[in-house]
């Protein structure tokens, strides 16, 4: 659940710097009341703290974790 948490907060982090990149507007500032209000920094930190916990995503077996059943149907 984590997992899913944190690529949608990278995701949303990712558009939100495409918008940047390619239109100049910061979608996080502009509803946050710019880029050093407190809250567009807590949004920023937490994106950042995301991306840090998928560098482990890399690093994970996923496919023995999905090929042993957590439990058994009979």
């Amino acid at each position: 659940m984590l997992d899913k948490i944190c690529l949608t907060l990278l995701i949303i982090g990712g558009l939100n710097w495409g918008a940047i990149g390619i239109f100049q507007f910061d979608l996080v500032a502009w509803i946050c009341g710019g880029q050093s209000g407190i809250v567009s920094r807590i949004i920023y930190t937490i994106v950042a703290l995301s991306a840090i916990w998928c560098i482990s995503l890399l690093f994970r077996d996923t496919e023995a974790a999905n090929s042993h059943p957590s439990h058994s149907v009979q």
